[in-house]
């Protein structure tokens, strides 16, 4: 099993998928690696894949507004990661191939923070995290949980055990700034 700088290198050289041809920085993660909680977006953008930081532009100001009022900092008690590490181009959604070869870096990521909680954004992040068709307007609000080490690769569960993660979803902090109304409820 990789350990943190093993995993970062791997993922840092990542040719998986055609994403890395059209790349500028490996985006693979950012905060306080000790952290109860993980922010999980759906890949970067093109400020995070300038920058190599996830959730550097106007998105991610506003998420560091929003973790301020629940007391959580991206340096200090939170890690922020991805479901894919680099920038689909036209930042698009990131396509099931690029899931499917990007996502064993986040799975690892999980594995070694192991959080007390999971904060998804948006709706690539929360059917990807929880394996489910449901839509983002279903999801948020209440907790489901994230189970490490599934070997089914079916990590929603409805029931909290040993080795699950509560996972709690919520508006991506882009729909947010597209869509004033989606503030309060964020």
């Amino acid at each position: 099993m990789l350990a943190w700088e093993e995993l970062e290198a791997a993922c840092m050289k990542c040719e998986n998928c055609d994403l890395c041809k059209t790349r500028k920085n490996v985006v693979f993660g950012v905060g306080n690696r000790s952290s109860e909680a993980l922010f999980v977006g759906e890949g970067p953008g093109e400020s995070e894949d300038i920058k190599g930081e996830p959730f550097v532009g106007r998105a991610g100001m506003l998420l560091d507004d929003m973790l301020k009022i629940i007391g959580l900092d991206r340096a200090k008690n939170i890690y922020i990661a991805n479901i894919v590490k680099c920038r689909p181009p036209g930042n698009r959604d990131p396509g099931p191939e690029e899931i499917t070869a990007c996502y064993p870096f986040l799975e690892r990521q999980i594995e070694l923070l192991r959080p007390r909680l999971i904060l998804c954004a948006g709706r690539v992040a929360a059917k990807n995290i929880l394996k489910t068709s449901k839509g983002i307007n279903s999801l948020r609000g209440s907790f489901s949980a994230f189970s490490i080490n599934s070997s089914n690769g079916n990590n929603a569960v409805v029931n909290m055990e040993e080795n699950q993660i509560p996972v709690l979803c919520t508006y991506h902090p882009s729909a947010i700034l597209r869509d004033d109304a989606l503030k309060r409820p964020a």
